[in-house]
């Protein structure tokens, strides 16, 4: 089990953080006191469904944030393996962080509202938990495609796990799926609907995708649609998009785009993709 905790100075993307590590499969807790952390701890090294756990624990939680270092070493005692993430950030840009998003720190009232105060008082609080930190992210000129790409490198063995791909497949009379951001219309090539002996088929019958695959156009089409894949995807990535619905048209959804939404998921996977499958109108009448 991996069991990771969040911490930092406020401001500093802790929130953003906890998003990136739900969005690659981990199942993450926000605000939680040090002293319920080994119990909980304990609960998932029990449960063989969760296998990464992410959990956010700061300033927020007053001086309890203290026993965090007693919470870590219970939590290896118990063979649970840990690690910290630690954000943190210059103090000028908290300070402009604070005062562009209208937030009140959350040692604002101790220090009767003087947000520099407050930006110091935390970051000596926190000194000695930076200082045990696994991993130390300054996120004072870092963009939110970056600081994606840094926790994704953190804990996928490849880049491509961060995202996953739906492809559809589906029948222009009924309308592309509105969730999707790449549309495809193959209605350009022989509709098999028209061959008697396909006519009642689908394009999971090899029968009917051999038949749209025989054309030189439609070969070509497929080969120019990979390479525009293999392009884009890495793009896609690059700016921190997690999932990606990439969706094929023809007459009716039953044959061309059956044919080739089932040879993209396989160019896909073969790529290393995570990749999903729907055929949306393969059954309507």
């Amino acid at each position: 089990m991996e069991f990771v905790i969040v911490t930092g100075l406020s401001g500093a993307g802790k929130s953003s953080v906890m998003r990136f590590l739900e969005d690659i499969g981990f199942f993450c807790i926000d605000n939680m006191p040090p002293q319920m952390i080994p119990k909980f701890g304990e609960i998932c090294a029990n449960d063989c469904d969760v296998k990464k756990v992410a959990i956010a624990t700061d300033i927020r939680g007053g001086t309890m944030l203290l026993n965090l270092n007693d919470a870590i070493e219970e939590l290896n005692k118990n063979q649970i393996s840990t690690k910290i993430i630690f954000l943190t950030a210059r103090k000028e840009v908290l300070v402009k962080r604070f005062k562009e998003t209208r937030r009140k720190h959350p040692l604002d009232e101790q220090v009767k509202g003087d947000l520099y105060k407050a930006v110091d008082a935390e970051i000596e609080a926190l000194s000695d938990i930076k200082g045990k930190a696994h991993f130390v992210i300054d996120t004072s000129s870092t963009t939110t495609s970056k600081l994606k790409s840094i926790i994704a490198s953190m804990f996928l063995s490849k880049k491509s796990d961060s995202i996953i791909i739906n492809i559809y497949s589906f029948g222009f009379k009924y309308n592309p799926p509105e969730e999707s951001d790449l549309v495809f219309d193959v209605r350009c090539l022989p509709n098999p609907f028209y061959v008697p002996e396909l006519k009642g088929k689908t394009g999971l019958d090899s029968s009917v995708s051999e038949y749209v695959m025989s054309f030189n156009q439609a070969k070509e089409l497929e080969q120019k649609l990979f390479n525009l894949f293999e392009f884009l995807l890495p793009l896609y990535i690059s700016e921190g998009k997690t999932q990606l619905v990439i969706a094929f048209g023809c007459t009716g959804g039953k044959h061309r785009s059956v044919t080739f939404a089932e040879s993209t998921a396989y160019f896909l996977e073969q790529k290393g993709y995570n990749v999903r499958v729907s055929h949306r109108d393969i059954n309507r009448h």
